[in-house]
């Protein structure tokens, strides 16, 4: 795994573990549907894909009602759900030793831009990451292949600053969810697919993600 320099982290269930406070907020939006979802499970799928196709794709809404549900998602989220949220155990100590390895960090995540941000100043961990690229407010660039898109282009500048090598020939995504490995792979980009997250051991592997581990200590051992 040595052959790899740039390094694309997805956030929520890879970097740090979102689901108590999406799920929260998922709950809170679908009760003003009368909605109430009793299913655990379920609710654990809000975390990774954009909020809309969930809404759209599990629950039947329009995607007039599905940007609706966000609204009544963020007045929870962005006050108060942000911060139900804690860094994986092991996972800043990794950052901390892959930085002074020699590697080149970026979020690529579908998380709105300006709460990424809020969450990695929060745990500070901002200062691992030298390109950080999420989804806008009004939903543009919230598929994971437009997220990986710009940290590609983002990442190609830097490496033109910095006289690095080729961006695209030595990066891998790093992810839990099936759309990280769907969005790398249609870059040409491998995937490690992360099982301490929110996706299953079955859903990395039907999506083809190139490598699976389970823990945060193993996923360093693969570029340690």
């Amino acid at each position: 795994m040595d052959k790899y320099r740039f390094l694309l982290f997805d956030l929520d269930g890879t970097v740090t573990d979102s689901g108590p406070g999406i799920m929260n907020a998922a709950q809170i939006a679908l009760s003003r549907y009368n909605i109430e979802e009793a299913d655990s499970e379920r609710l654990r799928l809000f975390v990774g894909p954009p909020l809309d196709k969930s809404f759209m794709e599990r629950y039947g809404f329009s995607e007039e009602q599905a940007w609706e549900a966000i609204g009544y998602f963020r007045e929870y989220y962005n006050k108060t759900g942000i911060f139900e949220n804690s860094v994986y155990p092991g996972m800043d100590n990794l950052l901390k030793e892959l930085k002074e390895a020699g590697y080149v960090l970026a979020i690529a995540s579908s998380k709105p831009i300006v709460l990424i941000h809020r969450v990695l100043g929060h745990f500070d961990i901002d200062k691992y990451f030298d390109v950080v690229v999420g989804c806008e407010l009004d939903g543009t660039r919230s598929k994971k292949s437009e997220v990986i898109e710009e940290v590609i282009k983002q990442l190609s500048e830097l490496a033109l600053e910095r006289g690095l090598p080729e961006v695209k020939e030595l990066s891998i995504m790093i992810g839990d969810r099936c759309y990280d490995v769907e969005g790398a792979h249609s870059f040409g980009m491998p995937c490690v697919g992360v099982l301490y997250g929110y996706g299953s051991r079955e859903e990395m592997e039907e999506a083809g993600a190139d490598y699976i581990t389970e823990t945060v200590e193993t996923l360093g051992e693969l570029f340690l």
